[in-house]
């Protein structure tokens, strides 16, 4: 008698085991699978914008995933056709999941290395300057409250300046890497 309960003891542990690991899969691969933050920079106050003054910008990070990202303080660099024009200083934040955050960042421009660009003309004329704005982001997912995984965020973005209007069109390229 005893044999037999030993037998559907262990039996129906195999079955909870396997029923608990096939969810445990099945939810790593769908729900928890890590996705791309999006991340969209927009320069703010470009009418008033003068050479060797401060540019603004709101850069808004919108994290779709089930886990909070806690990143360290970094800087972030905007180029212009190879060279280095600001670095932007980005302070120690934590993304809260399924989030949208907002954040604003200045920098200087240094206008002495933009116009010194042997291109800058031609874009002038052309009326468009293209930047280009990197950013890594080392920092700490925290799966279900429990986990807590080293991540680091690696941005670029894509940044197009219309002189006349004044407007802006960025574009962002994400990824996320455990």
């Amino acid at each position: 008698m005893a044999r037999q309960g030993l037998k559907i003891c262990c039996f129906t542990s195999v079955v909870f085991l396997a029923i608990f690991t096939i969810i445990i899969v099945t939810l790593s691969l769908t729900i928890f699978k890590p996705k791309q933050p999006q991340i969209t920079v927009q320069p703010i106050g470009l009418e008033n914008i003068v050479f060797n003054h401060t540019l603004s910008m709101l850069v808004t990070i919108d994290n779709p995933n089930y886990g909070s990202f806690e990143y360290k303080s970094t800087t972030s660099y905007v180029n212009y056709r190879g060279s280095t024009v600001a670095e932007v200083p980005i302070v120690h934040n934590k993304i809260p999941a399924r989030a949208k955050v907002n954040m604003t960042t200045s920098t200087n421009l240094i206008i002495d290395k933009l116009i010194s660009n042997p291109s800058f003309g031609e874009d002038v004329a052309l009326g468009c300057l293209n930047f280009t704005s990197t950013v890594t982001l080392p920092g700490k997912v925290g799966v279900a409250k429990i986990f807590k995984l080293h991540a680091t965020v690696y941005s670029t973005c894509y940044i197009l300046f219309h002189i006349q209007s004044k407007a802006v069109d960025s574009n962002c390229i994400t990824r996320l890497k455990l």
